[in-house]
């Protein structure tokens, strides 16, 4: 009715509005001003087209109408439009892991009374929501979409088990035996396990992750193997002495009775207690200090060992903080300082408060002090003192007396407190090197560019005498070995009294070829050519420098060693006044001359790629024979893996830049080598067919810009729900197709459901005792997993060398269900 009367024209919309007691009698519409109750009146009994119709005829009337038109008629008449919602970006993992979370933190806060925790197992973990959204929380460690197809298990009825304590640890465990005849075994969880593991992990999170140290790096959200490394670096600063302790030991009966304890104070759950007392003695629960480097996502970390690590060192973290404030805060010298009294516990909790600029802004008073510094990840420990050496061998007897009586635990005491200034070769420190090194100048920058482009010119200088002498002596080789060979046809006439003298070391029914290989070996025992590294230096060294005129041949090596030394004296005076500046010199205006440093060991990395089968003996780029049976797709996977790992491990380090050319050299140039000994084609052609630089392997040294482009950006993760994924170190699988016909298996990895066309074996090249260097590889794996079979889709595959997934993920026991 509404739209007629509009149609018909404005006097019949008028009359309409009044009939309906929305207007005022008015001859006209363009004076009338509905109340708010008439227009909501209108808004809930009139349909969407009417009101639009409704808009249409007000403008039209405004359009026919001379007299000056408010705003507020204008919006009044104006339809309303309401704007298209966006559509929303699908949740990434990180966030979904985080949604779940959060719904296993509303059901832990209720359990809270009075300071503590209550039935955490049976109003908690032991419900069918918990164990589902841990479920989940599995799926998407394994990269798994939470849309496919879900495992075959009934969370109600896990439930009830878990609740009424009939659930069987041991028969949801499996055991690896290591092979060879080694008493070594491995007793891994499956999956319903995995999942109670889980809840009871986030449960356990939940409760103390407020309550831990500032100290405490390793498994927590936002303080992961970066974050302690910037503690280190920008907190600690330059102390005067440091060391590390190192811990080795398993737990046995009196650790987990005491980590029960201190659980116990902030939890009362006896059920709970009990499950965990359960899985200690299925030997299920892995929890070992110091035998192991740890963030590589191994199997045998567990999921519940860094949680409850950390909850059991929070002692030993307090404890550093009662021997600090011991040491710094009420100290016997608290009274007087120069003109005024000041109290020095006071400037301990300010100095506590306060950020590392100006505790360094203090130093100039409190330069006598003693300060106490620790920074701790997982089980690896790092202490820093400043004041004397009798005051820090006093701190580190008190912590190895706390760990060894106080926390049951086996300390390695070396009696290694060294001296951070005049240690040039620094600290071990999760896997990198910390040292303090003198802050270079431009005039050092200088002298550093001229002694690297001499010492290149004189390298590339060697590198053509090398490659001359060489040819010469190839060509030497090859011209005795023809005239041997002519000297047999007597038409020739080439017989020489050299020749003939040389034919009485010839056997009788001796061929050419063999006689000669006979008389090089001779020469070769003559010379003592085993003390050489190759037969290429043989060549030049024995044969053709000395057939060259002397006058060339010394003015080489006058040269070289000119250079050599050049180099080595410019090299010691640098150290020197390097030295120098870091002893005997003070800062100049408040700047400061000597940084800390964090340094990768290059020698290290180069012997995981030779052992690795990267690179030969000689340290050149060779094909990885293991890879070269998989598909094209996954041996790309397996290096652009590697470049990632780089990248995001040693991104922040000081010597980023030689890794950066490892990276461009080594594993872009076996990745092609690799994939050209499969097909048995030229490298040029390889590198054009696979366009490797969309896949992750760069070419140019702008590594930064092509990564952080890429799917994975450079930043922290949280560790306490990416643990064991975000620093997953990479191992080689070699394709194994084994035909079972009674079976098909399914892929290994927890939640995935799809079916595995392939075995592969995991190989274990390094067994490294703790702790280790990080080099992109798994520096400790147990040897029961060495050449197990497991069965991986592809996906998962590429998963595991590109480090979205772990070998956590893997259920290694799925063979003998």
């Amino acid at each position: 009715m509404w739209a007629a009367a509009c149609r018909r024209g404005p006097k019949s919309a008028s009359y309409f509005l009044q009939r309906a007691s929305l207007l005022p009698s008015t001859p006209t519409v363009h004076s009338c001003r509905p109340s708010f109750e008439h227009w909501r009146f209108c808004a809930t009994n009139f349909l969407l087209e009417e009101a639009e119709d409704v808009g249409e005829s007000m403008n039209q009337l405004r359009k026919r109408s001379t007299a000056p038109i408010s705003l507020a008629k204008s919006l009044a008449c104006l339809p309303d439009e309401s704007p298209t919602p966006e559509k929303r970006k699908p949740l990434t993992r990180m966030e979904l892991k985080r949604l779940m979370e959060v719904r296993i933190k509303k059901r832990v806060k209720a359990q809270y009374l009075n300071g503590k925790f209550y039935d955490l197992m049976g109003s908690v973990i032991a419900t069918a929501d918990t164990l589902q959204d841990s479920y989940d929380t599995i799926r998407l460690n394994s990269n798994v979409d939470l849309a496919s197809k879900r495992d075959d298990i009934c969370f109600n009825s896990l439930a009830e088990e878990l609740a009424s304590g009939n659930f069987d640890v041991e028969a949801n465990t499996s055991m690896m035996v290591a092979k060879g005849g080694c008493k070594e075994c491995l007793v891994l969880p499956k999956l319903k396990l995995k999942v109670i593991q889980e809840a009871i992990r986030v449960v356990l999170e939940v409760v103390y992750r407020p309550h831990f140290s500032k100290i405490s790096h390793g498994c927590r959200s936002g303080r992961g193997h970066r974050s302690a490394l910037r503690y280190v670096c920008k907190e600690i600063g330059k102390p005067d002495w440091w060391f590390t302790v190192s811990l080795n030991k398993e737990a046995d009966g009196n650790i987990l009775s005491k980590l029960v304890s201190e659980m116990e104070e902030k939890i009362e759950d006896a059920r709970l207690f009990s499950f965990i007392h359960r899985m200690f003695d299925a030997r299920v629960l892995n929890l070992v200090f110091g035998s192991f480097p740890k963030g590589q996502g191994l199997p045998q970390e567990g999921v519940l060992s860094p949680i409850l690590m950390n909850i059991y060192l929070d002692s030993f973290d307090h404890e550093v903080f009662r021997i600090c404030m011991r040491y710094e805060g009420v100290g016997s010298d608290s009274a007087d300082v120069k003109n005024g009294q000041r109290s020095k516990l006071r400037c301990w909790f300010r100095r506590q408060m306060k950020d590392c600029d100006n505790r360094n802004a203090d130093q100039s008073t409190d330069a006598v002090e003693t300060r106490l510094h620790a920074c701790r990840y997982m089980d690896e420990i790092l202490i820093a003192v400043y004041g004397s050496k009798d005051v820090a061998l006093r701190i580190k007897d008190e912590i190895i007396t706390c760990l060894r009586n106080s926390l049951y635990l086996n300390v390695e005491d070396r009696g290694d407190l060294f001296p951070v200034r005049k240690n040039s070769r620094g600290l071990q420190f999760l896997g990198v090197t910390v040292r303090v090194a003198a802050k270079e100048t431009a005039a050092l920058r200088a002298v550093h560019k001229l002694k690297d482009k001499i010492r290149l010119f004189a390298s590339q200088k060697q590198e053509i005498w090398d490659a001359m002498t060489l040819r010469i002596g190839k060509k030497w080789l090859a011209y005795g070995l023809r005239r041997i060979k002519e000297s047999e046809i007597k038409s020739l006439g080439l017989s020489t009294p050299v020749l003939d003298h040389i034919s009485q070391f010839r056997k009788e029914g001796m061929k050419t070829d063999h006689w000669f290989k006979h008389l090089l070996k001779i020469w070769m025992e003559d010379v003592n050519a085993k003390v050489e590294a190759n037969e290429n230096i043989i060549l030049s060294k024995y044969i053709a420098e000395p057939a060259l005129p002397e006058d060339l041949r010394d003015s080489f090596h006058k040269f070289q060693k000119q250079a050599m030394e050049y180099v080595s004296s410019e090299t010691a005076s640098t150290l020197a006044l390097m030295q120098s500046s870091t002893t005997n010199t003070k800062p100049i205006s408040g700047t400061e001359t000597t940084v800390l440093r964090t340094e990768a060991s290059i020698n290290f990395i180069k012997r995981s790629l030779y052992r690795y089968g990267l690179i030969n003996v000689e340290g050149f780029p060779r094909h990885v024979s293991t890879l070269v049976l998989q598909d094209d797709a996954l041996i790309i996977s397996w290096f652009s893996g590697l470049v990632r790992r780089w990248l995001k491990w040693y991104s922040e380090f000081d010597n980023f830049g030689d890794i950066k050319h490892m990276m461009v050299e080594c594993a872009r140039k076996s990745c092609i080598r690799t994939l050209a000994a499969k097909y048995r084609m030229h490298e040029v052609l390889i590198e054009k067919r696979f366009e490797l630089d969309q896949s992750g392997i760069p070419t140019t040294e702008d590594l930064e810009t092509e990564m952080m482009a890429s799917d994975f950006p450079i930043s922290d993760d949280d560790e306490a729900l990416m643990y064991g994924i975000s620093s997953s170190g990479l191992c080689i699988l070699s394709l194994s197709r084994v035909k079972v016909p009674t079976r098909i298996f399914n892929c290994f990895v927890m939640g995935c459901t799809t079916a595995s066309p392939s075995m592969y074996t995991l190989h274990v090249k390094e067994k490294q005792r703790f702790p280790g260097w990080k080099t992109g590889f798994s520096t400790s794996i147990h040897s029961s997993l060495n050449r197990r079979r497991i069965g991986l889709c592809s996906q998962h595959v590429k998963d595991l060398y590109m480090g979205y997934i772990s070998l956590q993920s893997i259920e290694f026991g799925a063979l003998s269900r």
